[in-house]
């Protein structure tokens, strides 16, 4: 697939910089901030323009929003189920330490310990890349009338998820400076979520996208957005790939393992299997099984550089979800479609 290729090609030039210290140390941090304020928002303000909301209104949205919360409810509870295991273990240590040590560090392989990994562990697990590879392998996998279910997907998913509830839990895990205990947003400080909530540009990009969708735009301005929207694909692989070029062997991507099966198995075969027993068949079903298992998103990196999350927990889970999507896709056809 040309997206596939498309993204290790852009990764690769990403990594070897970073490798050969070919290029200063805040322009990662740089070029996600450019990403969260400019680019991600021109490209949902495209979106918004050209999509159709005239049909199917609510079922794909519903559907996006019951993911991202079955995303976030699983990874609190792994989180959770493997802090207790490591807890337990380390206890035991202390009788039988010999026999037992290497289970503890596993866990603590595969398991953030830190406030800011449990949260780039989190937005891993629910945030996926709908906006670029999903919108641009679902349509060729689906009969036309259900585009217009991907396109609502993928607009509700960058608006609710990446930069809505992504935007509040990158805000709860990144800034807060106490302890390192596992709580949900909104129970401390909840007026610093709701104003970075509202601050969020691509917030207005789409209201603004919506508003202005029977307006005709100057041919300058049109050629300038659709101009500024090829950038922001190549800079989100670079940003991963910058990310990437930091990890220290193999071991950094050992934590990524559990937010990628989540994102890529277990949430798009939950699914499947509950659209299955409500009556959803077909390509209906098919569309959006293959959105709700796209790669984790960029997003996760952008916000990871934006509220000072772990950095490599982010970039290593998109690598490893994009990787096994090619292997993932012909089992979801031959399940669901």
């Amino acid at each position: 697939m040309w997206v596939i290729f498309e993204s290790i090609l852009w990764t690769s030039l990403g990594v070897l910089p970073v490798r050969l210290q070919l290029i200063p140390r805040n322009l990662p941090r740089l070029l996600g901030r450019s990403l969260y304020w400019i680019g991600v928002p021109l490209q949902i303000l495209v979106l918004a323009r050209r999509s159709n909301f005239s049909q199917t209104v609510w079922f794909p949205p519903l559907t996006t929003l019951i993911v991202l919360l079955s995303g976030l409810g699983l990874a609190l509870l792994i989180l959770g189920a493997l802090k207790q295991l490591t807890s337990v273990w380390l206890t035991k240590e202390q009788i039988i330490s010999s026999c037992l040590s290497l289970n503890s560090k596993t866990l603590e392989r595969v398991a953030p310990q830190q406030r800011s990994g449990k949260g780039s562990f989190i937005l891993a697990s629910m945030l996926g890349n709908t906006g670029f590879i999903g919108i641009a392998i679902a349509p060729t996998l689906v009969s036309q009338p259900y585009w217009s279910w991907i396109a609502l997907y993928g607009v509700t998913h960058n608006l609710f998820g990446s930069y809505g509830i992504g935007v509040v839990l990158a805000s709860s895990f990144g800034r807060s400076p106490e302890g390192d205990r596992l709580v949900l947003p909104y129970k401390n400080r909840w007026w610093i979520h709701l104003r970075d909530l509202l601050s969020v540009p691509s917030l207005w990009a789409f209201l603004l996208g919506w508003w202005s969708r029977d307006v005709r735009f100057a041919p300058a301005i049109e050629s300038a957005i659709q101009i500024s929207v090829q950038f922001v694909v190549p800079g989100a692989f670079l940003l991963i790939g910058m990310q990437l070029g930091k990890l220290q062997g193999i071991q950094g991507l050992q934590i990524a393992v559990i937010p990628s099966l989540l994102k890529m198995l277990i949430l798009p075969g939950l699914v499947g299997l509950s659209l299955t027993l409500i009556g959803i068949v077909g390509d209906g079903r098919l569309a959006l099984v293959l959105m709700s298992g796209m790669p984790t998103a960029f997003a996760s990196v952008i916000l990871a550089e934006e509220y000072n999350l772990d950095r490599q927990i982010a970039a290593s889970s998109i690598l490893l979800s994009t990787v096994t999507l090619p292997l993932i896709i012909p089992l979801w056809l031959a399940l669901f479609s």
